[in-house]
This record gives C-alpha cells, sequence and structure tokens, in this order.
C-alpha cells in the first residue's frame, strides 16, 4: 500500500544521496554508448518485497532503460530465482544498482521476517500486526512489506486512529475520563484503542466504551484473565516485547491481534544480487 507519487519522491532523495556529483566509478569506466543486459536475482530462498519499488529506481534514473519484472511482490521464491531483467545503458544501471538492491533486500527481509513470526502463531486466531517503529521515511514501504509476509497494518501515523496511552490518561485524570473526551470529537468511523498494564484497567476500559484494549507487556496469565474479561466486547491486542520464542504462547491466550516492532526494527536484509545475463 503506497503512492506512487510518494514513490518517486523518495527514490529521488535515495539516487541523490547514493549519487552525489556523478557516480565516479562508471563515469571513468564505462562509455556512454555502451550498453548491457542484467539480471537482478535471489541468492537465498525470501518472500519478495520491494521489487516493484526497485523496478521504479531504474526507470526513474533512465526512463529508456528496458526492466522486465519476472516476480511480484508476495512471491515466495528460491536461491537462484531471476527477480527482474535491466537491459540499456550500463552507465544508467550500474548507477542505480545499489538503490534499488538496497530497498529490495530491505523490504524483502522485512517480509521474510513478518513470515516466520505468522508461522510462529498458525493454527490460532491471532492475527500478526505491525507498529510505528519504523525507519524514518520509509513506513509506507516497510509496512508494504509486513503485508507481503502475511501481516496486517497497524496505523499507517498518528491521524489512523486514536491510541489512549498512559500519558494521556494521566492528564486526563483516568481511562474513563479519557474515553469521554476522545468520543466529543472523534470521527465516528474511527477506532479508539486503550493501551491497559493492569486488569482493573482492562475492566475500567471495558466499560468506558473502547473498541481495542491493548494489554501492554502484561503476562501470559493476565492476558488470558484479561481475554475473558473483554469477553467479545471489544477486539484485543497483545504488545510489549513480542519475541519469536514468547509469541505462540501470547498467541494461545485468545487474542485477535498481536504486535511487534522485531518485524520491521530487526529484519535482517536478504541476499540479493545483480549480474551481467
Amino acid at each position: 500500500m503506497y503512492d506512487s507519487f510518494a514513490t518517486d519522491r523518495l527514490i529521488d532523495l535515495w539516487l541523490t544521496e547514493d549519487i552525489g556529483a556523478c557516480d565516479l566509478t562508471v563515469q571513468v569506466m564505462i562509455e556512454p554508448d555502451e550498453t548491457g543486459k542484467f539480471h537482478m536475482n535471489a541468492r537465498e530462498p525470501m518472500i519478495v518485497a520491494g521489487i516493484e519499488v526497485a523496478a521504479r529506481v531504474f526507470k526513474r534514473y533512465d526512463p529508456e532503460l528496458k526492466v522486465k519484472l519476472l516476480v511480484k511482490d508476495g512471491d515466495k521464491v528460491e536461491k537462484g530465482a531471476i527477480l527482474m531483467e535491466i537491459e540499456g545503458a550500463a552507465r544508467s544501471v550500474l548507477t542505480a544498482e545499489r538503490t534499488a538492491l538496497n530497498i529490495a533486500q530491505r523490504l524483502s527481509g522485512i517480509a521474510n521476517e513478518t513470515a516466520r513470526y505468522i508461522a510462529a502463531i498458525a493454527g490460532t486466531k491471532a492475527r500478526l500486526i505491525d507498529t510505528r517503529k519504523t525507519t524514518p521515511g520509509l513506513r509506507m514501504m516497510e509496512k508494504h512489506a509486513v503485508t507481503c509476509g502475511g501481516g496486517l497494518n497497524h496505523r499507517l501515523g498518528l491521524d489512523n486512529g486514536v491510541m489512549i496511552k498512559d500519558n494521556h490518561i494521566a492528564v486526563c485524570g483516568s481511562i474513563t475520563a479519557a474515553v469521554e473526551r476522545a468520543r466529543k470529537t472523534l470521527p465516528v468511523l474511527t477506532k479508539l484503542e486503550v493501551e491497559c498494564d493492569r486488569l482493573e484497567q482492562v475492566e475500567e476500559a471495558v466499560k468506558a466504551g473502547a473498541d481495542v484494549i491493548m494489554l501492554d507487556n502484561m503476562s501470559v496469565a493476565d492476558m488470558t484473565k484479561a481475554v475473558g474479561l473483554i469477553a467479545g466486547r471489544a477486539k484485543v491486542e497483545a504488545s510489549g516485547g513480542i519475541r519469536i520464542d514468547t509469541i505462540g504462547p501470547i498467541a494461545q491466550t485468545g487474542v485477535d491481534y498481536i504486535s511487534t516492532s522485531k518485524i520491521t526494527q530487526s529484519a535482517p536484509a536478504v541476499d540479493i544480487g545483480l549480474d551481467e545475463a
């Protein structure tokens, strides 16, 4: 989920950062009329994400390049798979190469990590969602990668919903007062979520009419009790310190959603290369 206009603005920044005044290596080594054909290939098994953006990098730098995608975002490929063919001016391909690879490697890594977490909660009702803990400037790209890996997006930004946290509650005086204040001007179709770290807060949030209740850094035992207290009157999100080794038992508590920053902040990049065909 990303806009092509906004993406082109990002690509311009990425290319400007990498190129500087010029790609000195190709300027002194490659003749302007030299052409070549190149393959972008997977050097390990992966779920592809960002390949369409990577293709856009090449076309943004040189619209005359011929770029052919052989896979699409969300595809699972094996080691050695050719992801993209690029043909045209060798200077252009080699100048844009690193920027295109960087975005495809980063986003495919997030898709892979997302799929790994989803596999750990298979067989439960819980759905994996992301957070706002993303790389500045890359949020829409990284959240897109999460969906390529099978996850769901939480808020895209602060304007996508109301999240009442401890500091908001402290200013308002109580969860009940905070919810009442928010409801007065909240757009009618916008969800209201309350963060709770104690069972008594969960009870108050339910009575106040929260749409979603986040169980923040609770023990598995308390999460199970909280799900029972809520009894379907609100959607339940588990959050805080979620790791691959803890997510399974959390999913078994009956929560609807589990959010973690690990799938974006800690995902290792995958190995993708660009070689002459």
